[in-house]
């Protein structure tokens, strides 16, 4: 069987390595190769991810962003997330979107905490993805929140 490899698209704009974060959560939880590529903004993100499967043959990518607080910042990881899903139905492969807005707490050491934490959780989903599908299957409906406490499931 052939090693799964992992694609990691990242920016130089974002304010925390996200992506040596999930590289990290991934090496210390699996076996398997990492592709990396680092652009400098989140538009960049759907070619990276686009050209990490199909030049580097990766089995899935996580795309990293942290967008700004402004109302064009929005805009643009609106655009991204667009592009995104194209390349995902272009490719039929699973890119997973890992963005970190940067007004979604106040303080840059909860930014950095939030960065570090959503992209070692949504590591472990690609993981799942890859190895696990089932624990996914179990897991639906629970609420789950990468980067916060997980919201938990609705009752009737």
């Amino acid at each position: 069987m052939n090693e799964k490899k992992v694609g990691i698209a990242d920016t130089t704009f974002a304010r925390y390595d996200m992506g040596g974060a999930a590289i990290d959560e991934l090496r210390k939880n699996a076996s398997l190769k990492i592709e990396r590529y680092t652009v400098p903004g989140m538009k960049d993100l759907p070619v990276a991810s686009k050209k990490l499967i199909e030049g580097k043959g990766c089995d899935i990518v996580m795309a990293f962003a942290m967008p700004g607080p402004e109302v064009i910042d929005k805009q643009c990881a609106h655009e991204a997330s667009l592009g995104i899903i194209a390349a995902q139905l272009l490719t039929s492969r699973h890119i997973i979107e890992v963005f970190v807005h940067e007004d979604e707490v106040e303080h840059d050491k909860e930014l950095a905490l939030l960065a570090d934490r959503r992209a070692r959780e949504h590591a472990q989903n690609v993981l799942k993805l890859l190895f696990k599908p089932q624990e996914l299957e179990r897991e639906a409906g629970m609420g789950k929140r990468e980067g916060f406490e997980d919201a938990g499931p609705l009752r009737l």
